[in-house]
């Protein structure tokens, strides 16, 4: 890809944007603790990696994103978010820490200028953008931040070569908000676990009826495929999820705890898994019966595709 080419949400992506010529974006989303920002942070490589423009987006309030993508914990913390500066927000929102809470916000806030602003390059072809969270206790909620990201991603232009991944906390409140309002893949994280299947479930949900129509399931940590049937039975009836696909236990994940990238320097299952999770979401294949993936592409299923 040419270098000169612009960041998503950049004035000169708006300037060659058109509706016929859209990149991706992608929500994650699920259970907390489930891996949301490491699967964030590996895919946000993969595709830098490959080629395309990407912005990754810490729509979590406890902003974790910038050490998984490989940042040092010290120029993380000076990271300034965009809810930080308080001056931008009371100009966009009309809310700010010297105003009281429960007045009227700014719902349709001019952003165009946010990725200039406060974005920042973290490899080549990859920049963060941090929206923040709360810095001290009995300041209310988060009404505002949400209202200013929500608008962001709206405003955000793509080419077709570029990808805006949001990484959001845990739970379902951004649905509610319509935080993700026109995207185009929602990947659903969860585990093995009951009630993290569950979480994914009721996302799931939320992401169909905000018009989300590619909807994949990512079970990390699975122990086997011997839990294929268990999945197919919860999740595989009433077409919740286009893909479901399990990422094996993999102790480098640990080991190598925050920063994600030496898992992409060297041959596993979870790794390949990763990487063919990017291909797909890239092919954007519309599958609407997971019952249909039980015999597709035997290849596949040693590294997690049911």
């Amino acid at each position: 890809m040419p270098a000169q080419l612009p960041f998503p949400g950049s004035p000169a992506a708006a300037g060659n944007y058109s509706d016929n010529n859209r990149g991706m974006r992608i929500v994650i989303a699920g259970k907390g603790g489930v891996g949301k920002t490491t699967t964030t942070a590996l895919l946000a490589h993969i595709f830098s990696r490959d080629g395309l423009r990407v912005l990754a987006v810490d729509g979590d309030p406890q902003q974790n994103l910038a050490v998984t993508l490989g940042i040092s914990p010290d120029n993380a913390r000076q990271i300034v978010p965009v809810s930080g500066s308080a001056d931008y927000l009371r100009e966009k929102t009309g809310a700010g820490p010297d105003i009281s809470p429960g007045g009227l916000l700014t719902l349709n806030p001019d952003v165009s200028d946010v990725i200039d602003r406060f974005s920042i390059p973290v490899a080549d072809n990859l920049r963060l953008l941090v929206m923040g969270g709360v810095r001290t206790a009995g300041t209310g909620c988060l009404c505002a931040e949400y209202t200013l990201l929500a608008a962001i991603l709206r405003h955000i232009p793509l080419l077709p070569d570029q990808v805006v991944l949001l990484d959001t906390p845990a739970g379902m409140e951004h649905f509610g908000r319509a935080v993700a309002d026109g995207f185009d893949t929602a990947l659903i994280v969860s585990d093995p676990s009951w009630n993290a299947v569950s979480v994914a479930r009721e996302s799931a949900d939320l992401a169909r009826q905000m018009g989300i129509k590619k909807r994949i399931l990512v079970v990390n940590r699975s122990p086997g495929r011997d839990d294929a049937g268990k999945f197919h039975e919860f999740c595989g009836k009433d077409e919740l999820f286009s893909r479901v696909i399990s990422l094996p236990v993999d102790p480098d994940v640990v080991r190598f705890e925050p920063v994600v990238t030496p898992l992409l320097d060297h041959q596993s299952p979870f790794r390949e898994g990763m990487r063919c999770l990017a291909e797909d979401i890239r092919q954007c294949v519309q599958v609407h019966d997971v019952k249909q993936l039980q015999g597709v592409d035997d290849g596949l299923k040693g590294i997690g595709y049911f």
